[in-house]
């Protein structure tokens, strides 16, 4: 017997707030959820503001593909030994298993990324907060939390190497 899933419709003009979240400078909409995707995928919008919140440490990902496809902006991955510049209108595909982190080139950047299979969406969950209004957070007080930050990547299978790795 075919199991019948509903098909998802999702507005990206941050009119969805309780699909929307405060993530380490990001604004982030879940368009797509493992919920909705039979854990297939998931796609994030991601609105972020250069600084050094928004950039994070070069990490890899064991459960899941990355990719990102540059709306406006321009950011620079580091993949492996291979470093990207990436315009608006590039479609960046991080592998399972290699190190990566990337920079986000011009103030302000508008992203789509995306995970299969599905998963990693809920880390972003698990570190972010509601938003107070439906746009960028503050710039963070401090330095995160390392202690939390590193917990809940291994949750997620995601390891972050020292500085220089």
């Amino acid at each position: 017997m075919a199991t019948t899933r509903r098909a998802a419709f999702v507005r990206a003009d941050h009119t969805e707030q309780d699909r929307t979240v405060w993530y380490s400078g990001y604004l982030l909409t879940f368009l797509a959820t493992g919920e909705e995707t039979g854990g297939a995928f998931s796609i994030v919008e991601e609105v972020g503001r250069k600084g050094l919140s928004t950039e994070p440490p070069t990490h890899v990902h064991n459960r899941e593909e990355e990719s990102f496809y540059v709306i406006e902006g321009r950011m620079s991955f580091v993949v492996g030994d291979e470093e990207v510049d990436a315009p608006a209108g590039t479609l960046v595909v991080l592998p399972r298993g290699v190190p990566h982190r990337f920079t986000l080139e011009t103030e302000h950047v508008r992203v789509l990324n995306m995970c299969i299979p599905a998963g990693f969406e809920g880390f972003f969950r698990d570190l972010s907060e509601p938003p107070r209004s439906m746009t960028l957070p503050p710039e963070p007080d401090g330095p995160p939390d390392i202690e939390r930050l590193l917990r809940t990547a291994a949750a997620y299978g995601v390891d972050i190497l020292p500085p220089g790795d």
